[in-house]
């Protein structure tokens, strides 16, 4: 009987790929220990940045929560405006404009300003006072928890946020506060309507002009709703060409400019975009110290497996299935984590906003990262000599 031939050829791409996976999960799960301190890295990497990300979003959403939350598909606004502030104003000759424009199904001024409440203790406290117009109220108000909107019908009535009514001086319906200086009588709540500042306080338009001392031309934005299927770039345009210096914002780009404003001209931004790095750097450094950790402790392992054939591709391939499963596991752990946290923090006043993208987002960096750390140790098994077995 003849003695077997030595083996020419290198086992197929797939078998070394499911072998090298299987010896790294059997690895990984080896030492509980290691693969503890490993997936810590990943969890707190996940929760310090998706906590620090949730946060910001939460403060942008309140930032662009009133555009979002209106009905109105263009905005009237000041020469310049780059946000919703009150301070500036628009010709009510130009919303009338708006009106005859064709594409346009209504357009209505809009009060946005800071008005104070006094309260019975003494003290005031500021509102973010909108006055809408009746009947279409394209300005608010939304989120109502008692009341409706129509209340604001009648005389001296104005709608307050529910999560302040201690701060406002135990405010029930029906109860009555000085705004500006004229008794107002409490006709209803909201709920959440909280931007980055004083509440929300919601009035008919000429009730909140008369406490703004508006001019009768003035309004200080001009919101207009478009007809079943005009296009809100062609009515922008047209709109635009009948206006005296005022600017014309699609409800999108409104929105982009308020990012864009947030971002650029406030600390907001650089605040939690550092602590957010600051988090992926160091969960790197403990994923990267872990996993190289893990792999000195095992280079008589290593040492085995080059011994028996394995190339470093090879091992790199361990390490890469390695590396993943950490970034899966550990992002899964941290965002639950994380998502606890944010129905434990929510309130009125802020709240952790976690949309999809950013959970699909923190898997695929966590896993580049833990990837990016395995490269590292894959430096030292380059150097790793398959005599080391026998010595």
């Amino acid at each position: 009987m003849k003695a077997a031939g030595p083996i020419l050829t290198r086992a197929s791409f797939p078998f070394r790929f499911r072998t090298m996976a299987r010896a790294g999960v059997r690895m990984m799960f080896h030492d509980w220990l290691k693969m503890a301190g490993t997936m810590l890295g990943v969890v707190f990497a996940v929760v310090l940045s998706n906590q620090q990300l949730g946060t910001f979003m939460g403060l942008v959403y309140k930032n662009i929560m009133f555009v979002n939350n209106t009905t109105a598909e263009l905005w009237i606004v000041p020469p310049g405006a780059e946000t919703v502030q009150g301070g500036k104003v628009v010709p009510y000759s130009d919303i009338l404009a708006a009106r005859t424009t064709p594409g346009v199904a209504a357009a209505e001024p809009l009060v946005f300003a800071t008005a104070t409440v006094a309260l019975p203790a003494g003290g005031s406290e500021p509102v973010n006072l909108v006055g809408a117009s009746y009947p279409g109220y394209l300005g608010g108000p939304w989120n109502l928890v008692a009341g409706q909107a129509k209340v604001l019908n009648r005389p001296d009535t104005m709608i307050f946020e529910d999560s302040e009514r201690e701060t406002l001086g135990g405010l029930n319906l029906g109860s009555v506060r000085e705004v500006n200086g004229r008794k107002i009588t409490v006709g209803g709540f909201t709920w959440g309507l909280i931007p980055f500042g004083p509440s929300y306080a919601f009035a008919d338009y000429e009730l909140a002009r008369e406490l703004t001392k508006l001019p009768r031309d003035r309004a200080n934005f001009g919101l207009i709703k478009l007809e079943p299927g005009a296009d809100p770039d062609v009515v922008k345009k047209a709109v635009a060409e009948r206006l005296s210096g005022s600017g014309v914002f699609t409800q999108p780009e409104f929105r982009r400019s308020i990012v864009k404003n947030v971002l650029t001209k406030t600390p907001i931004g650089i605040t939690f975009g550092t602590s957010t790095l600051f988090g992926l750097i160091v969960g790197f450094v403990i994923v990267s110290l872990s996993m190289f950790s893990a792999v000195v402790d095992n280079i008589r392992e290593f040492g085995t497996l080059k011994a028996i054939g394995a190339t470093n591709f090879d091992l790199g391939m361990l390490l890469f299935v390695q590396s993943v499963l950490y970034g899966v596991l550990g992002s899964i752990i941290g965002l639950f984590l994380v998502s606890r946290m944010a129905i434990g923090i929510r309130s009125a006043k802020l709240a952790l906003n976690l949309p999809p993208q950013l959970t699909i987002g923190t898997v695929v960096v966590m896993v580049f990262m833990c990837v990016m750390a395995s490269g590292l140790a894959l430096l030292r098994l380059r150097k790793v000599e398959p005599a080391m077995v026998f010595r």
